[in-house]
C-alpha cells in the first residue's frame, strides 16, 4: 500500500523517476532523455528514407529504445527508499550501462544473429542471462514489485514445467531455449508490445509533453472553468471537462490527476465539496482520459497490433462509450451539487438570459461544424487542385492560420497561472480565454487530420503533430511579443522557445521510461505463454471456474484485471490479461452462441485495467488526488470507484450490445444509439447516486436501473418475447441460404477440433452473400458440403474464402442451423422503458420542494 503522507511532488517523481541530481550527472540524464526523444523523432520521420541514412529495421529500433529506457531507469529510479536522491551511486551507473549493453546487443550483432537463427553462442547466452534479471530489476524500481514477481514466476514456470502439479505441467524449456525465445528473438521481450512502445506510444507521450509545455494544459483548464464555472457545482464540472481535454493529450492517469487537480481540487473544496469528494471527481475524470480518443492510453496502440485493425477503427469503436462516460460524470457531479445544496459562482460578465445562452451555444456549434466542413472539404479540394505542390500549399495555409490565431491571441490579455488557493470571486470571461489560445488546437487538428483523413500510421501522424508543436514552441513567444506591440506583456524570445522545446523533449522521454520498461517486462509473460502453451491450460481453468457461463467469465476477467492493476500500470495489465484471457472469452462466447467481436473484448480488458488506477487499496490516481486535497486516500478511492461505476458498467453492456461500439451501424442509427445510450447512462448514474429529481426511494432506484438496462439492451427483452432465429435441420442449410435475404446472417453450430485435437463446439455467424440460389451463395462463400449418414460435413473450403476466414475447415460437422425470423425491431422495447421513466418522473415531481 502507498504511504498516505506522500506529497504531490513525490507521487509525480514515482511516475517519472525520483532522482533529480544536480551538476554533471543531472546534465547527463537530461542529455540522454533529449537524445532518446530526438532518436524517436528521427525514426518516425520520413527523413531516414529520403536521405538513405540511419535506416533501422523494427528489431534494431526496439533494441535502441529499450537500451535508452534501461539506462535511464537505473539512473533516475533509486533502488530503495533510503537510496540517495541527489546523486547516482556508482553501482547504479554500472548496472545501467550493463543493462543498456544487453539491450543494444541486438542492434550491434543484428546481422550476425540473423544469419544463425536459433543457434546461440556463449556470448548470446550470457547477454540474455544478464539482460533478463536486469530488466526485472529495472521493472521493480520503476513500477514496483508486482509486475517483477509475475514476470519472474512465468520465467520459472517455463523452466520448471515437468515439476508443476497436474494440469499446469508441461515438458519444460531449456535455459538456452528460454534465452533465445525471450531475449534474442522477437517473441518475448523484443516482441509486439515493445514494438508498439517504440513506434507509436513514445510519439504520443512526447506530443502530450510538448503540448503541456507550450501552455495548452493551463489553457484547457481555464477554458473549462470559464465555460462551466457559473453552473451549480461548476468547478467540479469544469474539472471533468478540463481532465477530458487534458486526456486528449495525455495517457497517464496520475499525470492527468496532478496536472488539473492542483488547480481544480482546491476550487471544488472552496465551493462546498469535501476533500474526498473533490479528489474523487478529479480521479474519476482523469482516469477516463485514457479512454478518450483521439490520443488514448498506450494500450490503445497495442490493440492495433493485437486486433489487427487500423487505429482509426479503434478510435471509432472507443469514441461513443468514452463520450457517454464523460457526460454521465458531469451529471453525477450535478447530482452531488444538488444533494449538497451548492450555489453557482458569479460570472465576470453580466448574466445572460437563457435565450441568449442557447443562441450562443447554437452559434458556437454551427461555427465549429462550419470550420470542420471547411477544413475537410477545403483541404480535400486543395490536394487534387495543387497536385505535387499540395504539401507546400497546405503547409503555407497552416502557417497563415497560425499567424492569424496568434494575432487574435495577442489582442487579448495573456493567460496567467492562477493561484488555486486564492479566493475565486469572479470567473474569467469565456470569449477572452477561448481566443487567447486557439493556436494550441492546431497540433491536435494536424494529428486528427493525419489519422482520420490522410490515414497515416499513428506514429507518423504523431510526428507531424509534434512538428507543428515544435514550431509553436520555438515561435509563439517572440511572435506574441512582436504582435502585441504595446509592451504590456513580455512573452520572451527565441532562446526561451528553445528552452521550452528542450524541456518538453526531456519531459516526454522521462514520462516514457516506465512505459518502455512495462512493455518489455510484459513481453516476458507473452513470450512464456507462447513458448509453454499455458494459455490453453488457463483457458481450461477459467472455463472450469466460470462453469461455461460467459457473464461469470467476464466477471472473473474484470476481477483479475482489477487485482493485477493494483500493482501493474494500465499498459502492462492490458498486455497480460489480453494475452491470457481474451482468446478464452471469445471462444467461450462462441460455445454459448454469442459472437463477441474481438475489439469488444479488448476494450473490455482495457476499461478494467484503467479502473485499477481508481480501485482501493492501491489506486495510484486516488493517492495522487488525496495528496492534493489533503483527504484520506482510501476514502477518496472508494468514492472515486463509486463515481466510476458507470465506466465499469459500460464494458458489460457493449459486449452484449455491440451497437455501442458502432459496429455495423450507419450514421443515423449511430446518432440514435448515442442519444438513447446517453439517456440510459444518465438514468444509471441517477440510480447509483440515489437522486433523480429528488432523493430516490429504494424501489425507484431499482426501477431506474431497469429503465437504463432496457434502453441499453432492448434486445434482451425482445428475445424473451420473440426468438430472433428459428431452428432448421442442418441438411436444409443450402435451401435456407437460398430462402433468406442477402446481407442477412445464419447462425451455425459447428463441431470441430482445437489446436491440440480435442473436440470443440463453437458458433459462428455465416453472412449470406448475393446469389440467385442457395447453391450459388454456397459457392460464393467458398464452401462445399457433403451429407453422410444423416450428418452434414464440410467437404472443402476454398483457400482465402469467407468460409475459411470464419474458421470453417475440412471434416467439421454442422450440428445446428438457425435462420433469422421476421419480428419487430428490438428498439420497440424502448417505448415501455420510456413509459416507466415517465412514471418515475411523475412520482418524483410530486415530491419536489415548492419554494
Amino acid at each position: 500500500m502507498q504511504d498516505k503522507h506522500l506529497s504531490t511532488e513525490e507521487l509525480i517523481a514515482q511516475d517519472v523517476g525520483a532522482r533529480l541530481p544536480q551538476g554533471s550527472m543531472g546534465r547527463l540524464i537530461a542529455l540522454l532523455a533529449l537524445l532518446w526523444s530526438l532518436f524517436q523523432l528521427w525514426i518516425a520521420s520520413p527523413l531516414p528514407f529520403s536521405l538513405g541514412f540511419a535506416v533501422f529495421n523494427d528489431t534494431e529500433t526496439r533494441a535502441i529504445h529499450l537500451a535508452f529506457a534501461l539506462l535511464l531507469a537505473f539512473l533516475v529510479f533509486p533502488a530503495f527508499k533510503r537510496s540517495p536522491r541527489d546523486r547516482v551511486p556508482l553501482a547504479d551507473i554500472a548496472l545501467g550501462l550493463l543493462a543498456c549493453a544487453t539491450a543494444a546487443y541486438l542492434f550491434i550483432a543484428y546481422a550476425e544473429l540473423a544469419q544463425r537463427p536459433g543457434n546461440l553462442t556463449d556470448l548470446d547466452l550470457w547477454v540474455a542471462c544478464l539482460g533478463l534479471p536486469l530488466l526485472l530489476e529495472a521493472t521493480r524500481r520503476a513500477l514496483g514489485p508486482a509486475l517483477t514477481v509475475i514476470a519472474a514466476l512465468f520465467l520459472l514456470y517455463s523452466l520448471l514445467g515437468p515439476y508443476m502439479p497436474g494440469i499446469l505441467a508441461h515438458r519444460g524449456v531449456s535455459l538456452t531455449a528460454l534465452a533465445n525465445h525471450q531475449w534474442i528473438t522477437t517473441e518475448g521481450v523484443f516482441g509486439i508490445a515493445l514494438g508498439v512502445s517504440t513506434s507509436f506510444v513514445f510519439l504520443f507521450v512526447l506530443f502530450g509533453a510538448l503540448l503541456e509545455r507550450a501552455g495548452a494544459g493551463n489553457y484547457f483548464i481555464q477554458l473549462a472553468f470559464s465555460l462551466l464555472g457559473h453552473l451549480r457545482g461548476g468547478p467540479a464540472k469544469a474539472a471533468v471537462v478540463a481532465s477530458g481535454l487534458t486526456g486528449l493529450i495525455s495517457g497517464s492517469s496520475i499525470a492527468n490527476t496532478v496536472t488539473t487537480g492542483t488547480f481544480t481540487i482546491p476550487m471544488m473544496k472552496r465551493t462546498g465539496f469535501s476533500a474526498e469528494k473533490a479528489g474523487a471527481v478529479e480521479v474519476a475524470s482523469s482516469v477516463n482520459g485514457q479512454i478518450m480518443p483521439p490520443v488514448m492510453g498506450a494500450a490503445a496502440f497495442l490493440m492495433v497490433e493485437y486486433v489487427g485493425i487500423p487505429y482509426v477503427e479503434v478510435v471509432k469503436h472507443a469514441f461513443l462509450p468514452a463520450l457517454i462516460s464523460y457526460i454521465a460524470l458531469i451529471y453525477i457531479v450535478h447530482l452531488e451539487a444538488l444533494k449538497l445544496g451548492l450555489q453557482a459562482l458569479p460570472r465576470s460578465a453580466p448574466q445572460q438570459t437563457w435565450l441568449r445562452r442557447l443562441a450562443g451555444v447554437a452559434f458556437g456549434a454551427a461555427l465549429l461544424s462550419g470550420l470542420s466542413l471547411l477544413v475537410y472539404y477545403g483541404l480535400g479540394w486543395l490536394k487534387p487542385a495543387l497536385g505535387e505542390a499540395a504539401s507546400w500549399g497546405i503547409g503555407s495555409l497552416l502557417a497563415l492560420t497560425y499567424l492569424a490565431l496568434l494575432k487574435v491571441a495577442a489582442s487579448h490579455p495573456p493567460l496567467q497561472l492562477d493561484d488555486p488557493e486564492a479566493p475565486l470571486e469572479r470567473l474569467p470571461e469565456t470569449r477572452a480565454v477561448l481566443l487567447s489560445g486557439l493556436h494550441f488546437l492546431l497540433p491536435v487538428v494536424v494529428l486528427v487530420w493525419c489519422l482520420m483523413v490522410e490515414r497515416l500510421s499513428p506514429g507518423l501522424s504523431a510526428f507531424w503533430g509534434s512538428v507543428m508543436l515544435i514550431i509553436i514552441l520555438l515561435t509563439q513567444r517572440p511572435l506574441l511579443s512582436w504582435l502585441r506591440g504595446d509592451g504590456g506583456a513580455t512573452h520572451g524570445g527565441w532562446c526561451d522557445g528553445l528552452v521550452d522545446l528542450r524541456e518538453g523533449l526531456i519531459a516526454g522521454a522521462r514520462n516514457m521510461i516506465g512505459i518502455g520498461i512495462a512493455t518489455a517486462a510484459a513481453g516476458i509473460i507473452v513470450g512464456a505463454v507462447s513458448q509453454t502453451g499455458v494459455g490453453l491450460v488457463l483457458a481450461d481453468v477459467v472455463e472450469l471456474l466460470s462453469m461455461g457461463n460467459l457473464l461469470l467469465m467476464l466477471l472473473l476477467t474484470a476481477l483479475f484485471s482489477l487485482i493485477l492493476g493494483m500493482g501493474l500500470p494500465t499498459t502492462a495489465n492490458y498486455i497480460v490479461v489480453s494475452s491470457l484471457l481474451v482468446p478464452v472469452i471469445v471462444g467461450l462466447g462462441q460455445q454459448n452462441g454469442l459472437i463477441v467481436p474481438l475489439i469488444a473484448v479488448h476494450l473490455f480488458v482495457f476499461y478494467f485495467g484503467i479502473m485499477a488506477d481508481v480501485t482501493p487499496p492501491v489506486g495510484l490516481a486516488s493517492f495522487a488526488a488525496a495528496a492534493v486535497s489533503k483527504g484520506d486516500p482510501i476514502k477518496t478511492g472508494l468514492v472515486a470507484f463509486y463515481y466510476s461505476l458507470r465506466t465499469a458498467a459500460l464494458p458489460f453492456l457493449f459486449i452484449f450490445n455491440t451497437d455501442l461500439l458502432l459496429i455495423d451501424v450507419d450514421f443515423w442509427h449511430g446518432v440514435l444509439i448515442f442519444l438513447v445510450a446517453t439517456l440510459a447512462m444518465l438514468i444509471f448514474a441517477a440510480a447509483t447516486q440515489g437522486y433523480f429529481i429528488v432523493r430516490s426511494r429504494w424501489y425507484e432506484s431499482l426501477l431506474l436501473l431497469v429503465v437504463a438496462f432496457t434502453l441499453f439492451r432492448p434486445g434482451f427483452w425482445m428475445d424473451r418475447l420473440h426468438d430472433p432465429y428459428q431452428d432448421i435441420a442442418p441438411t436444409a442449410l443450402v435451401q435456407a441460404l437460398g430462402d433468406v435475404a442477402a446481407d442477412s446472417q445464419l447462425r451455425l453450430q459447428v463441431l470441430g477440433e482445437n489446436e491440440v485435437g480435442d473436440p470443440r463446439r463453437f458458433t459462428l455467424l455465416l453472412p449470406v452473400p448475393e446469389g440467385a440460389s442457395g447453391e450459388e451463395r454456397l459457392q460464393a462463400l467458398g464452401l462445399q458440403l457433403i451429407e453422410e449418414d444423416g450428418r452434414l460435413l464440410v467437404d472443402n473450403v476454398a483457400f482465402g474464402s469467407l468460409a475459411a476466414q470464419l474458421g470453417l475447415e475440412f471434416d467439421q460437422q454442422i450440428l445446428a442451423v438457425r435462420a433469422p425470423t421476421d419480428r419487430w425491431a428490438k428498439e420497440w422495447m424502448w417505448l415501455p422503458g420510456l413509459a416507466l421513466l415517465g412514471l418515475l418522473v411523475w412520482l418524483q415531481w410530486r415530491r419536489r420542494p415548492r419554494h
